[in-house]
């Protein structure tokens, strides 16, 4: 009977387990379809206009949808609305007028100054340093060492290996910076207030914040509006921003029976077209 008992147990298990395995990986399924919802979204609204602002279908969050056994939601969040890190080095070479937009962007958020250099020195194609920067002596000193990547960065999660980007300073970065290919504007009927006060010097948060305000009864419908709506202190050149944008990242929650699982991805839309995916990852 002893015996008999153990087996059962066993097969018990055995069979929860598999049940576990079974939900997850519909729940990766769903989550992978969720992926494709964003991108058929994202074509639909291209369609509709060539301006993109906040009170667009694309940017409400989608409510829980029932799905069979489970649940699926998500949301989509435009990239270019957020400040680009690759902004910081072109052609291998430090662009200043970008480094000043990043520092004044870790000055609203209350963040060392000097966190700028390091991302320079890990991104730029050499070996120099800057005044406050980390080359190849200062990684390869750490255990395990490593080198400086001396490339564009791919995803914002990179920063964990830079020197300085402890997990509080990336957290309080995330929603204001992002990591896109090549050099990017800034959509300005999207972006936050910490990255409006960032881009235009001189605007500062306050007034930035009223910018942000008015947009929801009036979103920016050219650069040259935006510039026009500027305090009277502050100027603007029109081809800094945008107000229409390319780059998309969605997350997609989905819940099976007791597993779960979560898409994120990096889209890229080009036309009316369905979004091309940068990269993706099903957790």
């Amino acid at each position: 009977p002893i015996a008999a008992i153990g087996i059962m147990v066993s097969q018990s298990t055995w069979t929860r387990r598999y049940e576990l395995q079974a939900q997850h990986k519909q729940a990766q399924m769903v989550a992978e379809a969720g992926i494709d919802w964003s991108r058929a979204v994202l074509s639909d609204d291209a369609k509709t206009g060539s301006v993109d602002h906040l009170g667009e279908p694309w940017a409400i969050r989608l409510p829980s949808m029932p799905v069979e056994n489970g649940k699926l939601e998500g949301f989509l969040e435009d990239e270019q609305g957020k400040f680009n890190l690759n902004n910081l080095v072109k052609d291998g070479m430090v662009d200043p007028a970008e480094v000043k937009k990043f520092r004044r962007l870790l000055f609203v958020l209350g963040l060392p100054l000097a966190l700028s250099d390091k991302v320079v020195d890990w991104i730029d194609a050499d070996g120099e340093l800057q005044p406050a920067g980390a080359e190849d002596g200062y990684y390869l000193a750490r255990q395990p060492p490593y080198l400086a990547a001396n490339r564009a960065l791919t995803d914002i999660g990179e920063l964990g290996q830079v020197d300085g980007f402890n997990q509080s300073v990336r957290a309080r970065l995330a929603p204001f910076v992002t990591a896109l290919p090549g050099a990017t504007l800034v959509n300005v009927n999207t972006a936050s207030p910490e990255v409006l006060a960032a881009i235009v010097d001189g605007l500062g948060l306050d007034g930035a914040r009223t910018l942000a305000a008015a947009r929801k009864t009036a979103y920016f419908r050219d650069p040259a509006d935006f510039v026009a709506r500027l305090p009277g202190s502050v100027s603007g050149e029109n081809e800094n921003v945008v107000v229409n944008s390319t780059y998309f990242l969605t997350t997609i929650n989905a819940e099976i029976g007791e597993a779960s699982a979560k898409g994120i991805a990096l889209l890229a839309r080009q036309g009316t077209g369905w979004p091309r995916i940068l990269w993706r990852k099903t957790l």
